[in-house]
Order: C-alpha cells, then sequence, then structure tokens
C-alpha cells in the first residue's frame, strides 16, 4: 500500500493543473496580486483623445472642441497602470544615473519596486538648462514609437505629457506631473513631451540592463508590437 506521505496520481493532476493555470495567468490577474494596489479611478491623471492630424505645438494642451475625456476605464483597457505616489516627504537627487533603486525610502516605492522586479533606476531633469541640446532631444521624444519591454515612469517633479495610441489609432493625450507613477505596455505605438512648463523630473525604472532603443513606426512586424496587438487590439475586438 501507499504511504500517506507519498504523491497520488490524483494528487500529481492537480499540482499541473494549478502550474499551469499559473502558467497561463493573463497579466490582468498577476496585477490583482500584487502587494500595492494601483490607485483608484479618482486618483489616475487627466487624459483626452487629440484632435486628428499634425499638431501646431507639440508642448499645448492640444484638446478637442469640445474637449473629449478620456476614461480611466480606456486607459487601463490600453494597459497603462498607475499609482499616485508621495512625491514629497521622500528627496531625489536633480539627476543619477544610475540610481540604485535599492536606496529607495518610501515603503510604496519599495513594494512597487520588488513587486514587479525593478533592478535599475536612474533619475533625470529635463530642463533647458539642466539638459545639454533641450530643443533637439524634446523634438526627438515626439517622434512616435514603441519600445521592446514596458516604460515605467515616476514624475518627481513638473509636469508632462505621454500619447498613447488608442485601439482606433487615436492618440490619447496623458497629462503627468509629480507624484504620477506610470507604465506603459511593451509595444504601445506612444511618444512624449514637456508641457509648457519646460520642465519634468523623472525616475525611469528597468527590469535587469536598461535599454532605451526606440522603434520608430512603423513596426507592426516588431515581436513587441505583434504582443501588444495579440494582447490589448485583437482581444478587444473580440
Amino acid at each position: 500500500m501507499s504511504s500517506a506521505a507519498e504523491e497520488t496520481k490524483d494528487d500529481k493532476d492537480i499540482k499541473a493543473t494549478e502550474e499551469t493555470k499559473a502558467e497561463e495567468e493573463t497579466p490582468e490577474a498577476k496585477k490583482q496580486k500584487m502587494s500595492t494596489p494601483q490607485s483608484p479611478d479618482s486618483e489616475w491623471p487627466e487624459a483626452w483623445v487629440m484632435a486628428d492630424g499634425e499638431v501646431a505645438d507639440q508642448k499645448a494642451a492640444n484638446r478637442q472642441t469640445p474637449n473629449v475625456p478620456a476614461t480611466v476605464e480606456m486607459l487601463r483597457a490600453l494597459g497603462i497602470q498607475y499609482w499616485k505616489m508621495d512625491a514629497d516627504t521622500f528627496t531625489y537627487p536633480v539627476k543619477a544615473v544610475p540610481w540604485d533603486p535599492k536606496d529607495a525610502l518610501d515603503p510604496r516605492l519599495k513594494s512597487i519596486r520588488d513587486d514587479r522586479g525593478y533592478s535599475y533606476a536612474d533619475i533625470i531633469s529635463i530642463r533647458p538648462d539642466l539638459l545639454p541640446g533641450y530643443d533637439d532631444k524634446v523634438k526627438a521624444f515626439f517622434e512616435e514609437h514603441i519600445h521592446n519591454a514596458e516604460e515605467i515612469r515616476y514624475i518627481l517633479d513638473g509636469s508632462g505629457y505621454f500619447d498613447v495610441r488608442d485601439t482606433s489609432d487615436k492618440w490619447v493625450r496623458i497629462h503627468i506631473k509629480k507624484g504620477d507613477l506610470m507604465t506603459l505596455p511593451e509595444g504601445i505605438y506612444h511618444r512624449f513631451t514637456c508641457d509648457e512648463t519646460d520642465y519634468i523630473k523623472a525616475m525611469r525604472l528597468f527590469i535587469g540592463e536598461p535599454i532605451w532603443t526606440p522603434f520608430n513606426r512603423p513596426q507592426e512586424d516588431h515581436p513587441s508590437r505583434a504582443k501588444y496587438v495579440k494582447d490589448y487590439v485583437e482581444e478587444k475586438k473580440e
């Protein structure tokens, strides 16, 4: 007879099923298990759908008339994640490349770091007197592109705009400000610009060695873009 300590065939089948479910767990399910839940809808940054066509001034709000708000539900459906942070209590250098995320004193930032496995960080300040070639670099940031990893930004001071493409290929503008920590999923078309204040200070976080390479549109055959389309665009059409 088998001892009670031995694993039965049924036990093994149950274990195998549980392991398979864990491997197939959706990104949304994994988010729910994190020890630091995302912020409630009321704390998310303001966002709106931009007008079609080229913008005359990338740093202006560029709202439609009347304004067309983009809801938090819309942003979540695009794969965006958001946490409202305390950027006043904790101090950070003007610039640190790199900055060790293990040095974080903010318990909420520590929790997000550990939940998501961020092992690299740096801190940059984008302002005419702090960034050589400021105008050219801000124009370059505004080129539509994707990355082959998620993009994480924690805004320590100042403000700016992240523009992301929705599932209808329209631009959605997100006004990020001090205290906003936001992630953009791998493969989403996006761009960034300072707003009319011409100043933003941000922490960039990364899993493993940082790779900041932008892949400018079109990138429909890029594996990261294909993954995004499968997870967030085609899924929404079903």
